[in-house]
């Protein structure tokens, strides 16, 4: 784009001012868009006002005209940040180029300067980031000839940069699991990712050069840090992680040109010690959106999050993104989620507080990259007021979090400065004055007085004008271009005394001035300007001051994150009757009365969720298949065993009369089809990509979820993989699992092999009606009721009688049939018959003989006259039924 916009300028007779810009536009990536501050605008020009007019939906317009014009565009400076966040977006970087002195004093054209570069990863804008995430910038490196990759993640308001390692496989769900908002990359590993990043719709930008050398990454490292370790890794930590942090740390400080002083030392976590949960798990389970609508209102997130702060919200999605697998710190978790269940006073006392509390997190990260406005500090001010309280309650109750109260450092003389300092509703514009108390310093107080307290002098001249030159109607008035002046009409005008100075003539009226007004003039305009400069400078003093004390108020900000993440655990577990779990070394997931948290809470009024009991084991009962119909509720109890596991392992409570479990590693789910056009993949192809992944990666320590295998593909071949998958779990992987399919061949399973157990959920059928009865049973259902679901689905009515027809007739073409599948164990029948000549006209669609349709309508009423459950019956219900029927066989 700037490329464009230069040609564009080439041979043209450009002012000052143009130059200006064209050399600013020189100095940012290619693909920026320049915002030119203007006065009261931002101006873009050539090519960048074309594309900001389209992406933004503002006016395209001119500077000169004819064949020279150029094309132009702007918008508000007051709202700019709007803008901003619409064009990245949208996908595009934004350059912004500033005024960086006060137009009035400059001599000719005001200086400018390139003050920032805002990409998706280094946005710092509160109104454009979700409260509920963090947003991080990533940077890919190849850790060694190991096979294994580097990750690295910063994110900037919060000062937080960790970094790990994972296989090239894993790539992208670590990428998503940590809300990563934009990735660089070196040019030689870019060009290896950037077609996955692309379909994943992640940001990639190639960074230039080939990096740097090793030895200046040491030296770099060191003096930014302290040391070249990093917390979590032994001795010296390796080239790829100091690498990554140099990257990402140069990138940024590029973007905001400006040192980085206020990052915590960089950290390192290792995937194995978290509960992995990858990609199409998160979205399977609908942990933070829902799967169809892409919603936050449905998923589980929603669900449990209670929390009064945008910290504590991200502290509960961090932890449901990464639960623990050490029993001992999700124990400590779940004592403060007790302690605080039970202590109903303390905790609702506690939420009190914390709706005072801002964003503690990312307005001192606004501060320490020199973005905070005076509002900002205002929220800081408030937020500190607050934490007093919050520890007065909490460090009297019982949980493990009343120590870290006792101890914490609430940071009292930067709260004691602010509310000293600034005014109790500070502005937004740091330019406009109106920012510090009276008080606050001698010169500033002065100015203050002299520019406020104007308006009764004025009101005392305008009195006493009135009465010593006896005109009524004469006024004190100003504007900008005459400033102060006494106003008399042209009735009056003989009145008027000698030593007032005509200063303008209107057609009704006479303006002047009086010396007196004119000193008043004088000093008041000039302390207005005083007034702003000096607050300016002690702005910018202030500022100075509170980045001293970033680290202070960055562990404050993580102790209130984690408390209102606890307070809010502990709320949903007392609201929603929800149970500790308990952990045990024998592999096992035993919940008694399981609930789907999310469904029962969605539940339509007066309906009732139906808990069920879920038992697996490692020795009898290690692969569950479930059989039942379509609407039965087999994916719903399957998700909500996954979603007691996540729970459990975050620290929380489960929805269950009783939880007893294993530690899982990891939680695979395959539920619901889809496909990846972007990749060329169909529906089935995805399902076997992500069957392939959970057969390759799953341990006999984790936990796999799988629905409906092998449905995309012809009948035969879909039984026999399906099959050949849930051998391959029993046999070789040996994990926990729960299988649910339509292919009710596979419960068979369950023959010869200990730990292969069939589980169903209920039907009752009632007058060729089927009633779901949402529960889950020891037992292999022998029907999947899908004609009678697609009737309930509204399928016409004639269709369903086909269905049901073409259906009586492939089940009595399959009787005699059987099919040896499995290692000579117990034959089971086949789907369909050999192509027989008798058994080709048996399921011949084309037969419509009407002889034989009126036999097979006596049949199906007799059945449905057989299966009709008298003893549910009222006789009125039994009076309908019997004449439905007669009136079925009468019309035919």
């Amino acid at each position: 784009m700037v490329q464009t916009t230069l040609q564009q300028a080439e041979g043209r007779k450009l002012t000052p001012m143009l130059r200006q810009y064209i050399d600013a536009k020189k100095q940012v990536p290619e693909d920026s868009i320049l915002l030119f501050r203007m006065g009261d605008f931002f101006e873009l020009f050539f090519e960048d006002a074309r594309v900001a007019a389209r992406e933004l939906d503002i006016v395209l317009t001119a500077r000169d005209k004819g064949a020279d014009a150029i094309p132009m565009a702007g918008v508000p400076h007051h709202s700019i940040t709007s803008y901003i966040a619409r064009l990245v977006e949208r996908g595009y970087t934004v350059a912004i180029c500033d005024q960086v002195e006060d137009p009035k004093q400059a001599k000719g054209l005001v200086r400018r300067e390139i003050t920032q570069l805002v990409t998706p990863g280094t946005i710092c804008d509160l109104e454009s980031l979700d409260p509920t995430s963090r947003a991080y910038l990533a940077c890919v490196e190849p850790a060694s000839a190991s096979g294994m990759w580097t990750l690295g993640f910063l994110d900037m308001l919060a000062g937080e940069v960790v970094v790990t390692e994972c296989a090239k496989g894993s790539l992208l769900d670590e990428l998503h699991r940590m809300n990563t908002r934009e990735v660089i990359a070196r040019e030689s590993t870019a060009g290896e990712i950037e077609s996955d990043l692309r379909v994943a719709r992640l940001p990639l930008r190639k960074l230039d050069g080939a990096g740097p050398d090793p030895k200046a990454v040491r030296r770099t490292f060191s003096h930014r840090f302290g040391s070249l370790s990093i917390d979590g890794v032994p001795g010296e930590a390796p080239l790829p992680f100091l690498l990554v942090v140099e990257n990402l740390v140069h990138f940024t400080e590029g973007t905001q040109r400006r040192s980085l002083r206020h990052l915590a030392c960089p950290r390192a976590y290792r995937i194995a010690d978290y509960l992995t949960l990858d990609e199409t798990t998160r979205n399977n389970l609908e942990l933070v959106r829902t799967q169809r609508e892409g919603k936050k209102e449905g998923s589980l997130l929603w669900h449990i999050n209670r929390c009064q702060t945008s910290l504590g919200t991200r502290t509960l999605s961090h932890w449901m993104h990464f639960p623990l697998r050490a029993s001992d710190a999700i124990n400590e978790r779940l004592d403060n989620v007790s302690a605080l269940k039970a202590d109903r006073n303390a905790r609702q006392n506690s939420q009190q507080a914390l709706l005072a509390v801002r964003d503690i997190e990312r307005l001192v990260g606004r501060i320490a990259v020199g973005r905070a406005n005076p509002k900002d500090l205002g929220a800081l001010r408030d937020s500190l007021m607050a934490a007093p309280g919050i520890k007065a309650v909490l460090s009297q109750s019982d949980s493990p979090l009343a120590l870290k109260w006792q101890q914490a450092d609430l940071v009292s003389e930067v709260r004691a400065l602010l509310e000293r300092a600034l005014v109790e509703a500070p502005p937004t514009a740091i330019t406009d004055g109106g920012i510090f108390k009276l008080g606050y310093e001698e010169q500033l107080d002065q100015y203050i007085v002299d520019s406020t307290q104007g308006h009764e002098f004025l009101s005392e001249l305008e009195a006493r004008e009135r009465e010593n030159t006896g005109i009524p109607k004469l006024k004190v008035r100003y504007n900008k271009v005459f400033g102060y002046f006494l106003e008399v009409s042209r009735a009056n005008a003989d009145k008027v005394p000698e030593h007032y100075l005509r200063k303008q003539t209107l057609v009704n009226a006479e303006r002047f001035i009086t010396e007196e007004l004119k000193t008043f003039e004088t000093r008041v305009l000039g302390a207005d300007e005083k007034r702003k400069t000096e607050e300016l400078r002690l702005y910018n003093d202030l500022l100075e001051v509170l980045a001293g004390d970033i680290h202070r108020l960055r562990q404050l900000a993580r102790l209130v994150g984690q408390t209102d993440a606890t307070l809010a655990l502990a709320e949903v577990a007392d609201e929603c009757r929800w149970t500790r779990p308990e952990f045990t070394e024998d592999k096992c997931l035993r919940l008694s009365e399981s609930r789907h948290p999310v469904v029962e809470r969605l539940m339509p009024g007066g309906e009732r969720f139906i808990p069920n009991n879920i038992e697996l084991s490692g020795d009898d009962r290690r692969l569950m298949i479930v059989t039942g119909p379509n609407m039965g509720g087999k994916s719903t109890v399957m998700r909500q065993a996954a979603i007691s596991v996540i729970l459990a392992q975050m620290g929380s409570f489960v929805p269950a009369r009783s939880a007893t479990m294993s530690l899982s590693d990891r939680i695979f789910t395959r539920v619901g089809a889809s496909d990846d056009l972007g990749r060329g993949h169909s529906t089935f192809m995805v399902e076997m990509l992500k069957t392939a992944t959970i057969l390759k990666e799953a341990t006999d320590r984790s936990l796999v979820i799988l629905d409906e295998v092998g449905r995309g593909t012809s009948t035969y071949d879909g039984v026999s993989i399906a099959w050949a998958v849930a051998e391959s779990l029993y046999e070789s992987v040996q994990c926990l699992a729960m299988f649910a399919t339509h292919y009710h061949e596979l419960t068979d399973l369950e023959v010869g092999r200990p730990g292969i157990v069939n589980a169903c959920v209920a039907v009752r059928q009632n007058a060729g009606k089927i009633l779901f009865l949402r529960e889950l049973r020891d037992g292999a259902a022998n029907r999947s009721y899908g004609i009678q679901v697609a009737g309930l689905a509204g399928l016409p009515e004639g269709v369903i009688e086909r269905a049901g027809d073409i259906l009586s007739s492939l089940e009595k073409a399959a009787q005699g049939e059987v099919n040896t599948t499995k290692r000579g164990e117990r034959p089971q029948l086949s789907l369909f018959p050999a192509q027989s000549a008798a058994s080709k006209d048996a399921v011949k669609p084309v037969a419509k003989s009407t002889a034989s349709k009126a036999e097979q309508l006596k049949a199906r009423t007799l059945n449905e006259l057989v299966e009709l459950d008298l003893n549910a019956m009222t006789p009125v219900q039994a009076l309908v039924t019997l004449d439905r029927l007669q009136k079925k066989l009468k019309k035919k």
